[in-house]
Formats: structure tokens, C-alpha cells, sequence
């Protein structure tokens, strides 16, 4: 899994805190947010300001601390980005997601279409 830089100011980090104590829930739009949510997030999943790199590789049986939910294209179908996709929802379902996707002929990598996972 490749290393990506990251940055949460203390404005970003106290509505995401504030948005999970009065029991909001947490939309990742992309991997590079959901991966660096993961990465600082504490075990309670508080958020604190920081910046740095994240080499977090998520994957199915990843016990996600901070994010509920993520917005995200259509990755390819065997890549690490899927495996996050499928630690966030059940892999079956992904699977059946994108054949529906090709059927329907949805455009995919960075510039497709996009999934919300709820």
C-alpha cells in the first residue's frame, strides 16, 4: 500500500469530534480521507490535529474506529482500494455492485463513477 501525506487542522478535527458526540455519523469521501481518518484516529475514535503520512492498508475484518461511511469511485477490481471498500461493507455485496456497474456501464479509476457506502 502506497504512503500518502496528510494534514487535519483543529477546525476539521473538533467537527468531527462534535459531529460523533451527539451521534453524527462520519462520511469519508474518498480513500485518502478514510485511510487518514483511520490513521490518527485514537481507539475511541477521537480525532486529534495532525499531519504526516499514512501507510495504512485496510482490508475485510479492519475494525474501522472513526469513519461510517465513504464516498468513493469504482477502483479496480483487484486492488488494494477495493479491499478497503469490502473492510467497510460486506465483499459480496461490492462484488455484485460492480457487476451491476459493468452492465450498466459506469466509468471507472479516478474520473468514473462514484459509490456511497453507507
Amino acid at each position: 500500500m502506497h504512503s500518502e501525506f496528510y494534514m487535519i487542522d483543529e477546525t476539521a478535527a473538533d467537527m468531527i469530534n462534535e459531529t460523533r458526540k451527539n451521534g453524527g455519523r462520519i462520511i469519508s469521501v474518498g480513500t485518502t480521507s478514510t485511510r487518514t481518518l483511520e490513521s490518527v484516529a485514537e481507539p475511541d475514535g477521537t480525532i486529534r490535529p495532525k499531519s504526516g503520512w499514512t501507510d495504512i492498508f485496510i482490508y475485510p475484518g479492519y475494525k474501522f474506529k472513526c469513519v461510517d461511511s465513504l464516498i468513493t469511485n469504482f477502483h479496480l477490481p483487484e486492488s488494494t482500494l477495493i479491499m478497503l471498500v469490502s473492510a467497510l461493507y460486506d465483499r459480496q455485496h461490492i462484488l455484485e455492485a460492480y457487476k451491476t456497474a459493468v452492465e450498466e456501464r459506469y466509468r471507472f479509476f479516478s474520473f468514473g463513477d462514484a459509490m456511497m457506502i453507507l
